[in-house]
């Protein structure tokens, strides 16, 4: 059962890291037309379409983009119930097996793969409870079996903001769900916090 999860969940990312590098191809479409963005005028300052850049492509591309995000966002929140039923699934065989190894119902840790070393006052890392020396089991569909480098973070919290991010940390021997929101604020970036690897 645990492995048919797997494969989905595994199925369900191949899907999220297209999605997301052809949504990196269409930027880099629009930054090939003056670096125009999602919100920049098509029209000059007398209402006729720019004649500097490419109008149908950037708009091609714009609209594309939107719906390339609006999937992402549906398929994140399937990734994200994926994992989160993996992890049921996973605790249930673990708990079992450590239970007949002890005859107890200690239950082991699951695997970690980033940790927080630094959390800014009053930013969106410290509003969602992150605390300096938590351990990430989860991060969105970030995983200890897909963390390939800090990029796979990024991109995710870029491709996020504005929308809530499932987090499990390990904490004091103990699992903690949280909810991070990525956000603009007063500081640099849109967490406020510092996560780095473990080796």
């Amino acid at each position: 059962m645990a492995a048919t999860m797997k494969e989905q969940v595994s199925e369900l990312i191949a899907k999220k890291d297209s999605i997301e590098a052809e949504i990196k191809e269409l930027y880099g479409v629009l930054e090939t037309q003056k670096n125009v963005g999602m919100e920049e005028p098509l029209v000059d300052t007398e209402g006729y379409p720019r004649n500097d850049i490419d109008v149908y492509a950037v708009r091609t591309a714009r609209h594309k983009i939107i719906c390339l995000q609006n999937d992402h966002k549906a398929l994140m929140a399937d990734i994200e119930k994926g994992l989160h039923e993996l992890h049921a699934l996973e605790r249930t065989s673990t708990t079992r097996h450590t239970s007949q190894q002890n005859g107890t119902d200690r239950q082991e840790l699951p695997a970690t793969f980033a940790k927080v070393d630094l959390v800014s006052k009053s930013s969106p890392a410290e509003k969602a409870g992150l605390q300096v020396g938590d351990e990430f089991v989860e991060f969105g569909s970030v995983t200890c079996s897909n963390f390939k480098s800090m990029r796979d973070i990024g991109t995710l919290v870029q491709h996020s903001q504005g929308q809530s991010i499932r987090v499990l940390v390990v904490r004091e021997h103990e699992v903690k769900p949280l909810s991070l929101t990525p956000n603009v604020w007063d500081g640099r970036g849109l967490l406020g916090c510092n996560i780095t690897p473990l080796r």
